[in-house]
C-alpha cells in the first residue's frame, strides 16, 4: 500500500479502543514503550481526556477508515516555563510499520504545533529503537539527552534517548 491513502484526523473517544489496541501491540519488544504490562481503555480514559484538539492534540491516523496508527503531543512538564513544549508520541499498527506513517505523523504533529502554541518538539526513545531514532534524525531532530540503563525490564535494562527539535 502507498503512503498517498493515509489521512490523519483529530482522535475522537470511538477511536480509544483502536489507539489501545495499537499500543499495546509495542509493549512486549521492550523497545518502544516502558510499560510492561498492556493498558486497559479504562486505563487510558484520563490521559486521553487530557488531549484537546486547542492544547494538547491527538490525531489518529486512517486508511480505508481504519487506524493503522496514532500521533500525539503531550504536556511534558506541568511548569509553566515549559507551555511551548511537548512531547511527541508515535505509535504505528504492526500491520502497517515500514511504510513510511510514522513520517507522516512527525510531520503532521510539527505542520500543526503552531495552532496549540508549542515551539519546541522532544521525544523519549528506548536507546534500543534505532528506526524511531533514524527517524527523528532524518527529519531534523537533534540529541538532546541520554540516561544510561533507566529501564529495568525482566529480560534486560535500556537506556533512554531524549530528540528535541525547535521549530520557530
Amino acid at each position: 500500500m502507498t503512503t498517498e491513502s493515509v489521512q490523519f484526523r483529530l482522535a475522537e473517544h470511538d477511536d480509544l479502543p483502536d489507539i489501545v489496541a495499537i499500543y499495546n501491540q509495542n509493549i512486549a519488544s521492550h523497545m518502544v514503550t516502558a510499560e510492561i504490562e498492556p493498558v486497559t481503555v479504562m486505563e487510558r480514559e484520563d490521559w486521553f481526556a487530557q488531549h484537546t484538539p486547542d492544547k494538547w492534540p491527538m490525531w489518529v491516523a486512517t486508511r480505508g477508515g481504519q487506524v493503522v496508527g496514532w500521533v500525539s503531543l503531550s504536556q511534558w512538564n506541568t511548569r509553566a516555563a515549559y507551555s511551548g513544549t511537548a512531547e511527541i508520541s508515535i505509535y504505528i499498527d504492526a500491520a502497517a510499520k515500514g511504510q513510511h506513517i510514522g513520517t507522516l505523523a512527525v510531520q503532521w504533529a510539527e505542520a500543526h504545533a503552531a495552532a496549540a502554541r508549542i515551539n519546541t518538539i522532544i521525544t523519549l526513545i528506548i536507546g534500543a529503537n534505532k528506526p524511531s531514532i533514524g527517524l527523528f534524525k532524518k527529519l531534523g531532530y537533534e540529541q538532546w539527552g541520554f540516561l544510561p540503563a533507566v529501564m529495568r525490564f525482566a529480560d534486560r535494562n535500556q537506556d533512554l534517548v531524549l530528540l528535541g527539535k525547535t521549530l520557530v
